[in-house]
């Protein structure tokens, strides 16, 4: 698998320095920090046919163990070809579709949830095509990078080339089903 450099410049690790620091000081900053991340205060990347979303990760100075994120597959959509040394769990919040793991398929729905193992390559498909699958992804890939554990690459990237029929579709946030049915 060829290892990808990133497009723009990501934090994997917060750095905590010395000079000036407490614990008491630190956790009086933890503390203070949100217990609720609005999902509209998050941007959607990417696009036409795979958008997402980062949640929470070290770069927003919340917490450095965990990486969360929102994932959004356009109607008929797929995601990129790849792979990463640490596991990740992939909660189906909406949609139906399945995933592709070292060549097997692996159906899911909204409520499944779904786990890739470490170094597996994997790609995600939406089943439908006339609505978008959401899946919210859980992984602690910032530990893995500070443990040095760095095998991560593309096989393909996600399509450039929007769904035929959905070109101008967008995420958007909250459900997609309730907000259609008004």
């Amino acid at each position: 698998m060829e290892q990808q450099l990133y497009d723009e410049e990501r934090c994997f690790v917060r750095g905590i320095g010395s000079k000036g620091y407490s614990l008491e000081q630190e956790l009086k900053r933890l503390r203070g920090l949100p217990r609720v991340i609005k999902a509209s205060d998050c941007a959607w990347r990417n696009g036409p046919q795979r958008w997402n979303k980062n949640m929470m990760n070290p770069g927003n100075g919340m917490i450095q163990s965990l990486h969360c994120s929102q994932e959004e597959l356009s109607p008929g959509g797929r995601s990129q070809k790849h792979g990463h040394q640490n596991a990740a769990l992939l909660y189906v919040v909406e949609g139906q579709g399945y995933d592709i793991h070292d060549g097997v398929r692996y159906d899911w729905n909204a409520g499944d949830l779904v786990l890739v193992t470490p170094g597996c390559v994997h790609q995600h498909f939406n089943a439908l095509p006339d609505r978008p699958a959401r899946v919210l992804i859980i992984k602690a890939k910032p530990l893995y990078i500070f443990m040095n554990l760095i095998f991560q690459g593309f096989v393909e990237k996600a399509p450039k080339q929007p769904v035929p029929g959905w070109e101008n579709f967008k995420p958007i946030d909250g459900s997609y089903y309730f907000e259609n049915l008004k």
